[in-house]
């Protein structure tokens, strides 16, 4: 049966290409160019992305929302396919296909969940060339539902409230030292005593001095961790290296590391692809990390720093050969507080796991009693800040 379709207008002038003249092709010229200027114009104002790409995935036109959702330009689309952009995808196959849907994070530019919805659809004469065409919509807010608006507000407010107290803290703590400084400058007069029991009151004076100053340290300590826990900044993210921080932070830890008789073996091929990342922050991580590894290490103990990659991340694994934590208190290493060293403050490996989650990268930790533990860090690939939810 022969199609009823009828052909367009711009059909019967195609159908004509061979007879028209010069002067008709350039009127045609100029009349294709005004429709396609017409169509970006009207693509280019929408707030949803539009992506078309080719049966093979190959992306062949995006909108200026889209390109702002991908976090790309226009020369660095060209060649770009849907799976290099958005990991784990699957183009549906065959000729029936139907649409599919999927969510997925990007956290380059910014942190955005987005929503794609992808249609199959045929073109050319017969339906021979296939294609699709790619909606992405943001759904950042869509996604942040009340209760999870209604939980941020109250855990600023209690931020707030923490923070204050925090800093209230840090003025009486503030005239403990300038006292005990005092305290400590009259010492020397009650030592010159002539009496065996002045020269013994003296003597625990200084001992009780310099255990208070002690605790006032200690007590900053915890202040200033708790703030940095509870007052995080924003990592500014930059193009980066993370073999070459590490060996900073290596370099500056290096006589520590050996004061403790701790052997260091770090493999980090010269070669390892770029993350986005923010340095000082990194450097806070790797500080913590070898810190932690190394307090858990007995004089002899090794420092196992491996480094990997796949397309998606890469990969710091920090192996110890330490007393190991137990399953019990395994689960809860992450949770603020929760310490099994003596004077520690708890506050480490949380503020480890939140800043490997606003690079877009997590931490994981395995151990195991009397052997060691390895901490794993993640982070995406610079090509590769995505992930898919379903």
């Amino acid at each position: 049966m022969a199609s009823s379709k009828k052909p367009s207008p711009l059909d019967r002038v195609l159908g004509r290409l061979g007879s028209l003249d010069p002067v008709n092709l350039a009127n045609l010229a100029q009349r294709l160019a005004r429709e396609r200027g017409l169509f970006e114009g009207i693509f280019n104002t929408l707030q949803d992305g539009v992506l078309v790409a080719d049966a093979d995935g190959r992306i062949e036109y995006a909108n200026a929302a889209a390109r702002r959702l991908i976090g790309l330009g226009d020369q660095e689309l060209a060649g770009e396919t849907l799976r290099r952009l958005v990991p784990g995808l699957r183009l549906p196959a065959g000729d029936g296909a139907a649409a599919a849907t999927h969510e997925f994070e990007l956290t380059y530019p910014e942190p955005r969940t987005v929503r794609l919805h992808l249609l199959p659809f045929a073109t050319g004469e017969g339906g021979a060339a296939r294609r699709f065409a790619i909606i992405l919509a943001d759904i950042t807010r869509e996604k942040a539902s009340t209760e999870e608006r209604i939980a941020a507000e109250s855990s600023a407010s209690l931020r707030l409230l923490a923070a204050g107290v925090a800093h209230e803290l840090g003025n009486p703590l503030n005239s403990l030292t300038i006292h005990l400084q005092l305290a400590a400058r009259k010492l020397p007069k009650l030592s010159a005593a002539k009496t065996p029991a002045a020269a013994k009151d003296a003597a625990a004076l200084a001992e009780s001095l310099r255990v208070c100053e002690a605790e006032v340290v200690r007590l900053d300590g915890i202040i200033a961790n708790f703030l940095e826990a509870i007052r995080p900044r924003p990592p500014d993210l930059a193009e980066t290296d993370l073999a070459a921080v590490l060996a900073e932070v290596l370099r500056f830890q290096q006589q520590e590391l050996a004061d403790r008789g701790i052997t260091v073996e770090a493999e980090t091929p010269a070669a390892l692809p770029p993350v986005m990342a923010d340095r000082n922050q990194l450097k806070q991580i790797f500080f913590n990390l070898i810190k932690n590894a190394a307090e858990a290490m007995r004089p002899g103990g090794r420092l196992r720093i491996r480094t990997r990659a796949d397309d998606e991340r890469v990969y710091l694994l920090f192996g110890d050969t330490g007393s190991g934590i137990r399953p019990e208190d395994l689960a809860r290493i992450f949770q603020p507080y929760h310490t099994t060293k003596p004077g520690g403050h708890g506050l480490g490996l949380m503020i480890v796991q939140r800043i490997m989650r606003e690079h877009g990268g997590h931490a994981a930790v395995e151990s195991k009693e009397g052997v060691g533990t390895v901490v794993t860090l993640d982070f995406p690939r610079k090509d590769r800040r995505v992930r898919m939810l379903k």
